[in-house]
């Protein structure tokens, strides 16, 4: 099998895992990195340093996706921008890690979502990049049970580290053209399909002290996430803040 060109588009903790994954394993599968994009977030990074990790490894750093050069195989994993048809073009298969089910939960603040739906499966999800958002073909994927009472954060977890393995186990699949490929437009009848927006959470955080007690915590559990403004209610026009504390008292 000929040396295959890679091309890493990545951020944050599972971002970082993947491309550490990727490195270890150039001598067993052939591969070459020759270039990764990244954007450092210290409210999500910290110690994950996409771009020095890069350096340490003598990586290429790209300044933009206009920067993409022509390359065998593309892999974005939490990349945050929206890739256009001429850089998508650049790879001859460019892959995506969506870290929630497909076709069910396309887009950003999955985990919420899934949580607010009642949901009692997740997943997550490795499929072809296309021009539409998490839209194209799926190549591989892992499903997992929600644990009752779950916490957004607690799927983000059990989220993240299933997302890992489903990496891991995948990657030779990838670089060896040994995939299948599984139309998401050929699931949506059975799974269903949504796709929300990043500006989405705002909404979904303000409580309403007039739902039901179930309702009420439902919401808590789905947007308190550390590191980020919590859900909230308003009570004579002054914003009020829940956290753990206040749901774990009225048990």
């Amino acid at each position: 099998m000929k040396n295959q060109k890679i091309i890493f588009l990545g951020s944050k903790p599972i971002g970082y895992y993947c491309l550490q994954h990727l490195i270890a394993q150039k001598s067993a599968l052939n591969i070459d990195i020759i270039g990764v994009l990244t954007k450092f977030n210290a409210a999500f990074d910290g110690e994950y340093d996409i771009s020095d990790l890069a350096k340490k490894n003598n990586i290429p750093l790209l300044n933009s996706i206009h920067d993409i050069p022509p390359c065998d195989i593309l892999i974005s994993v939490q990349h945050h921008e929206i890739l256009k048809p001429e850089h998508i073009s650049r790879a001859q298969t460019a892959f995506n890690l969506h870290m929630a089910p497909l076709p069910e939960y396309r887009g950003c603040n999955q985990f919420s979502f899934a949580l607010l739906d009642q949901k009692k499966e997740f997943g997550t999800t490795i499929h072809i990049m296309d021009t539409q958002i998490d839209h194209g073909d799926i190549v591989a994927e892992k499903r997992f049970s929600i644990p009752e009472n779950c916490w957004v954060e607690d799927l983000y977890k059990i989220t993240f580290e299933q997302s890992c393995i489903l990496f891991k186990e995948s990657l030779t699949s990838i670089v060896t053209n040994t995939f299948q490929r599984i139309s998401q437009e050929s699931l949506i009848n059975t799974r269903g399909s949504s796709l929300h927006y990043r500006n989405e959470i705002n909404a979904i955080k303000e409580i309403d002290l007039n739902w039901d007690s179930e309702k009420i915590q439902r919401h808590i559990r789905a947007t308190f996430m550390p590191g980020f403004e919590p859900p909230y209610a308003f009570v004579n026009n002054q914003k009020l803040f829940f956290s753990k504390t206040w749901q774990k008292e009225k048990k």
